[in-house]
Parts: C-alpha cells; structure tokens; sequence
C-alpha cells in the first residue's frame, strides 16, 4: 500500500469529488479522474464507497449538510427571540444558496443535477430543515409570540412558502431587482400569520 492510499479518507475522496465534478461535470466525472486527482488506484477509492452513485450520494449530501449545519446553530439559539432566530434563519438560507448560486455556478449546476439522481440525500436535507423551523415556531409557541395548531405543518407551509427564495430551480431570480424587498415582504406577511393574536 503507498503511503498516499494509507492516507485516504472519505472526507479526502469527496474533497477531491467536487473538485473534478467542477472540472468536467456530472456528465463526464468518473470514479478514475477522483483516483487520479488522489493518485490512488480507483480501487482505493471503492474501498470507501462501493460504487459511483454511492459516491455522487455522499458528495452531494455533504454539500447540503453544510446549509443544515450552519442554519442548525440559529435553530439552537436561544439568545435569539423566536420571530427573530425565524427571520434570521430564513434570510441565513436564502443567502447560502444566493451564494452558492453567484459564488460557483459551474458547481452549482453541477449539484443541480446531482440532487435530481439522489432522492435519499434531498428527501433527508428538506425534512431535516422543515424540523429546523418546527423547533423555532415551537419555541414561539411556548413563548406565546406564535400561535400555531400544528407547528409542523406550519413549518412546512413556512419553507414551501418561501421556496422561490431557496428553491435552487428559482436560482436565475435570486439576483433580480427587488428580490430582496420581495422576500422581506414574504418573511413579514409569515410572521404576522403566526404572531399570537394581542
């Protein structure tokens, strides 16, 4: 074994993933360009994921897993008032995928496509951010700022109602004039559906 291929992590193999996938694509991305991006036999990548899907799945759930993970630490912010920490994390996930979307679009088409093979990694990313809002408006439940029957299916009313500000498939009017004045006017229009009557 070389010392490169004793070195080899998962973590190393995606690194390297979303490297080539920014290089060639979806369409054209192998297993052996990871390897050769590696210097490891394509063997040794298929020792830590048994096959190409099972690749692109790991490497596209650590793309979303990195949303969920900074907006998990607004959801667990206490310091924050409940109609604040929903503001902020609404506004937190519009500008993660604006940035994505501006920052690196050849690798974000490239995850466009990616999520559309990988069901599993989607399915589990939108119902971990839909219990992420269940949190906060259960929060403001407690706290009597919200009044909701059920907060989880005010929660997903919340995220399909702001899906044009994080939908990726909305990804071209991100960047419009006024987006940002639309989806502070959405954001406000929520919260006063779910402010506690005085």
């Amino acid at each position: 074994m070389s010392p490169t291929s004793e070195a080899l992590t998962a973590e190393r193999i995606l690194e390297a993933t979303e490297e080539v996938l920014r290089r060639h694509g979806p369409a054209k991305a192998t297993v052996v360009d990871v390897a050769r991006a590696l210097g490891v036999s394509h063997g040794s990548v298929y020792r830590h994921f048994r096959t190409k899907a099972a690749l692109r799945e790991a490497v596209t759930k650590r793309w979303l897993d990195r949303t969920s993970e900074n907006l998990a630490g607004i959801t667990a912010d206490e310091t924050r008032a409940p109609e604040t920490r929903l503001r902020d994390w609404l506004a937190a996930l519009f500008e993660a995928k604006r940035r994505k979307a501006g920052d690196d679009p050849e690798l974000f088409a490239t995850y466009m496509v990616l999520t559309q093979e990988t069901g599993e990694a989607v399915g589990e990313h939108l119902a971990d951010l839909t219990g992420q809002l269940t949190r906060i408006i259960e929060a403001g439940i407690a706290s009597g700022a919200f009044t909701a029957p059920d907060p989880r299916v005010s929660a997903v009313a919340v995220f399909h109602a702001t899906g044009r500000f994080h939908d990726p498939g909305y990804s071209r009017v991100w960047e419009r004039p006024g987006a940002q004045e639309d989806f502070v006017a959405l954001v406000d229009l929520l919260l006063r559906g779910l402010r506690a009557a005085a």
